[in-house]
């Protein structure tokens, strides 16, 4: 009778459940597809960079399309030279002078590198021209780390990867007819980036009157 139920009482336990666990097939293609989420993250990564250093490129050839074009208007405004200068070289259409040719701004089917204004002379200070070409090129400086301009972390820029045109042309009437007294002025400036082949370009495109 005793041996009866000890016997009952063992069939009523529960019988042990087998401990489950990952095969060596399962941890081989977690870790394959972990390495591929790996990669494309230091994908993106990188294209973020490349994307950071791009937009900084841009931006400095906005700014040095500007910087042309305001020392342009500076000249004119300051009368330092006449409505003639202000045209490409060997433009015909000289009013003032009454010459043959006049201009002095070099010719815009060649690009020309980021040459420094000339600091002496009538057309000192005025980019773009062709007294500026075999002149140092232009740098610019950056403030650093600390933001502050002047101090020892400054860092200088060269413009070796930049090139520039300033194309002046005239402005016409409905009818065709130059309006004597408005140019239209476009600066171009090309860089090249890490992600393209071809370089980009920034283009300002304004108008110039004769009269401030």
């Amino acid at each position: 009778m005793v041996t009866s139920m000890i016997r009952r009482r063992a069939c009523l336990r529960p019988p042990k459940q087998a401990e489950s666990g990952f095969s060596l097939i399962e941890v081989a293609i977690s870790m394959a597809v972990l390495t591929v989420g790996m990669v494309s993250l230091l994908g993106v990564f990188g294209l973020a960079m490349a994307s950071t250093q791009t937009s900084q490129q841009s931006l400095i050839a906005k700014q040095l399309a500007n910087e042309a074009l305001e020392s342009v208007v500076t000249a004119r405004n300051t009368a330092q030279i006449t409505w003639d200068d202000i045209q490409d070289t060997g433009s015909t259409n000289c009013p003032i002078s009454g010459a043959s040719s006049c201009g002095i701004f070099a010719d815009p089917s060649t690009p020309q590198p980021m040459y420094q204004a000339i600091t002496t002379g009538t057309y000192a200070g005025i980019l773009g021209t062709t007294y500026d070409v075999g002149q140092s090129l232009q740098t610019l400086q950056d403030p650093g780390p600390d933001g502050i301009y002047g101090t020892a972390d400054d860092v200088t820029i060269p413009l070796t990867g930049y090139k520039r045109t300033i194309q002046i042309t005239s402005v016409t009437d409905v009818n065709n007819n130059i309006e004597p007294t408005l140019r239209n002025v476009t600066v171009t400036v090309w860089y090249a980036t890490t992600q393209t082949r071809q370089p980009m370009t920034y283009v300002l495109n304004s108008y110039i009157s004769q009269y401030p």
